[in-house]
């Protein structure tokens, strides 16, 4: 683990977010969402360190504060959507016909639907709101994992030590927490870091586009919206934020990678190289 380059600096800025997001529980330089009309457009100094944005509100601050939403989201939606459809998936290999049938279509039908639009649908009748951006996360992420736990699962049951099982006497339920899910975990947490990273990068956009955080509670992506009419005064009021979400999704990219790689015996070799 120590020599995959790619998983230790994927775990080096995951960390960093998940450090920045932890310590802003307890302390920020700032408020995250005082206004200081006075401290408007301050370029970084030792009281503001990445300078101030248009309300006067320390930006470092909002950063910090802003991982905590980005964090919540991701790993609500991203739990949610692997627990129902982990579930989708083993109940479709283990139980063939019909019941395989009505589980892939109906997450076809899901995949119809992008999480923009399917979260625009869903605050056109619940209004905007960061419960409504994790439902509409959560709801795209069940077929991502019904569909990767279901090609999994059925290579599974179609091995000999399985064979034996049901031989033995032992039911489709037992089968599948006995053996099916164990010799599928490594999949489904490979991609649960990569949703992860998904799941930021979305709440982002839907933030962005109003539908997501809303405020005073800070937000990555409305920090890029609300940034975009001061880029010629102070374009460093965009850069932070994208950068923040940039690093964020590339250090969750390059741990889902490095993962993939320690976990599968046949590609352990190659991220060393």
């Amino acid at each position: 683990m120590w020599r995959h380059r790619a998983f230790m600096v994927g775990t080096g800025l995951s960390g960093l977010m998940a450090g920045a997001a932890l310590l802003s529980l307890f302390w920020t330089p700032h408020s995250p969402t005082q206004i200081v009309v006075r401290a408007r457009f301050k370029p970084p100094s030792w009281e503001h360190w990445l300078g101030t944005d248009q309300f006067g509100r320390d930006i470092l601050s909002m950063l910090m504060a802003g991982a905590q939403t980005s964090i919540l989201v991701g790993l609500i939606a991203v739990s949610l959507g692997l627990g129902l459809g982990v579930a989708l998936g083993l109940l479709a290999a283990a139980r063939r016909g019909w019941i395989e049938e009505a589980v892939m279509r109906l997450n076809d039908l899901t995949f119809a639907f992008p999480v923009v639009l399917l979260a625009i649908l869903i605050t056109a009748g619940w209004g905007p709101g960061i419960s409504n951006a994790i439902l509409a996360l959560a709801i795209i992420n069940v077929p991502i994992f019904a569909r990767l736990s279901r090609g999994a699962a059925l290579t599974i049951w179609a091995r000999e030590f399985v064979l034996a099982a049901r031989a033995a006497g032992k039911g489709p339920v037992r089968i599948t927490a006995e053996h099916v899910l164990p010799n599928i975990a490594n999949v489904i947490v490979v991609q649960a870091t990569i949703s992860f990273a998904i799941a930021i990068l979305a709440e982002a956009a839907l933030s962005y586009l109003g539908v997501g955080s809303q405020p005073p509670d800070p937000s990555w992506g409305r920090m890029l919206a609300e940034s975009q009419n001061h880029l010629f005064r102070s374009p460093v009021l965009a850069l932070w934020p994208g950068m923040a979400i940039v690093l964020s999704v590339l250090g969750l990219n390059l741990m889902g990678d490095g993962l993939r790689d320690l976990l599968d015996p046949r590609l352990g070799r190659r991220g060393r190289a």
